[in-house]
């Protein structure tokens, strides 16, 4: 099974094709701006669950996103718990620069 994973930036999502079949298997939501790129909610069709398409969809957008030079936040939990495990992607989340206070 080859999974390819492209931006569909109209659509604002990632999405992965399985064998070159035209419909998605499974999508990336994202909502971008300049310094940043929020990913909303992840969805993979059930007959490619845990086939590895979700993690080619998060590993794809990483990679494009720390190439482009944008910071991460992870609010998707598919998206959030993925990175947990992998480390080296964890220099890519968006860290609050606030200082103000209530």
């Amino acid at each position: 099974m080859t999974v390819e994973v492209s931006d569909a930036p109209k659509a604002k999502r990632y999405e992965a094709r399985v064998d070159g079949e035209s419909k998605p298997a499974g999508i990336a939501q994202y909502i971008r701006t300049a310094e940043l790129i929020a990913f909303v909610h992840t969805e993979v069709e059930p007959q490619y669950e845990g086939r590895g398409v979700g993690s080619a969809l998060v590993r794809t957008a990483l990679d494009e996103a720390r190439a482009a030079e944008l910071r991460v936040l992870a609010t998707c939990p598919f998206f959030a718990g993925w990175i947990a495990r992998h480390p080296e992607y964890q220099d890519l989340l968006y860290q609050s620069r606030s200082r103000v206070s209530d």
